[in-house]
């Protein structure tokens, strides 16, 4: 045993084949469980895929790097459910790809920030965060207020997410067009926000 232990310590080659295997093990005993539970694979009450405008929002979020400062995961503390509302399920996240959850907290967490603000007080804080909060070191989006939602790409996305098993229905895929035709990145970025959390913020 011995005599094994010191050949697999002196051939790099060797090590690195037992490290990959002894990690793929641990990830599939960590993994595979999650892939059969409910709780993980359903959506929570009330949570439904994302409108076209909000799946618009969305992308911007990813783009803008938002998830960088702000995570979208309440975890199960007091301290934390007094501050942001109800502790974050899996089920919440279904529909996203990637989900938005995280640790990384410059800002706060925006998982239950649905409702919270007005969509002026959001466009004035993207635009420009120190016009609402003076101490903010985020950086302004005043962009956002020129640029248009790509209609015809919203369009595709929803198309890509049905065949992908969301229940986006053969109509939403097709008004999904309509529904940002001429609506700025502001806007889809207001919307995707006031729709956060707001299936469980009050539970």
């Amino acid at each position: 045993m011995s005599g094994g232990h010191k050949r697999l310590e002196k051939n790099i080659g060797l090590m690195a084949v037992f490290i990959v295997i002894v990690i793929s093990l641990g990830g599939l005993v960590e993994i595979l469980p999650l892939i059969f539970q409910d709780q993980v694979r359903l959506p929570a009450e009330g949570v439904k895929p994302y409108p076209a405008l909000q799946a618009a929002g969305r992308d911007i979020y990813v783009r803008e790097g938002c998830y960088n400062c702000h995570s979208q995961m309440i975890r199960p503390f007091r301290s934390e459910t007094e501050r942001y509302g109800a502790f974050s399920v899996a089920g919440e996240s279904v529909y996203d790809r990637p989900f938005q959850w995280g640790s990384k907290r410059t800002g706060p967490d925006l998982a239950r920030v649905g409702g919270r603000y007005s969509d002026e007080w959001h466009v004035i804080h993207l635009t420009n965060p120190r016009n609402v909060v003076p101490e903010s070191n985020m950086p302004g989006y005043p962009w956002l207020l020129e640029s248009t939602v790509d209609p015809e790409l919203i369009q595709r996305k929803l198309s890509v997410l049905q065949t992908l098993g969301d229940p986006y229905t053969d109509e939403d895929v097709s008004a999904a067009g309509d529904a940002v035709d001429g609506k700025t990145e502001m806007q889809a970025l207001v919307a995707y926000l006031q729709g956060l959390g707001l299936a469980r913020r009050n539970r």
